[in-house]
């Protein structure tokens, strides 16, 4: 699955469903992350309506720099703020707001490096079961070579290959997933 990009591709092209599939598999995760700064669920339940409304008039471009759900996430969190920008003062916050305003950087940073992990566990996963045991032991659980070698019944040499040619398959795994090696 691509996180919905083909699906959002389709509704470009000309088909109403790709939309129709994007709001199914979408608009609930959408709308209680949305809530979950907003505190107002029907709040929150319109800004994800305006984001799919954003998608379907505006047409914005996805140019697959992060994966699909990010993508529409950033729209929904941006659609979000603004409202908020909007309909509430200055003055009008709270300090508890403002905290919770400036906690929101930090939720959308940990919401990124999860996708990150959940792209790069799901690229390991893809890989040869010795790929996946070398790597899970040395960089997951902080094994020596040595010690890994021991685990994996098989030299030290024949472990340093072996993680020298899963971290390529790795890397050949991620960019085909869109995921830049350099972030690591």
């Amino acid at each position: 699955m691509d996180n919905g990009a083909s699906s959002y591709r389709r509704f470009l092209d000309g088909d109403d469903a790709g939309m129709e599939e994007l709001i199914r598999n979408y608009k609930d995760g959408l709308t209680l992350y949305l809530n979950s700064f907003l505190n107002d669920f029907h709040i929150a339940e319109d800004c994800v309506q305006d984001t799919f409304i954003r998608l379907a008039i505006k047409k914005p471009k996805y140019r697959g720099d992060s994966s699909f759900k990010t993508w529409l996430y950033t729209i929904g969190r941006n659609t979000a703020l603004a409202f908020l920008r909007r309909h509430r003062r200055r003055n009008d916050l709270v300090i508890d707001e403002c905290e919770m305003l400036a906690a929101e950087e930090d939720l959308e940073r940990d919401y990124l490096k999860e996708e990150q992990r959940i792209t790069v566990r799901r690229a390991i996963r893809s890989l040869k079961p010795d790929d996946q045991q070398v790597l899970y032991l040395t960089y997951f659980e902080g094994f020596s070579y040595a010690e890994a070698a021991v685990i994996m019944q098989k030299s030290r040499k024949q472990i340093e290959n072996l993680l020298y040619n899963a971290k390529k398959r790795l890397k050949s795994a991620l960019e085909k997933e869109g995921f830049h090696y350099d972030e690591l």
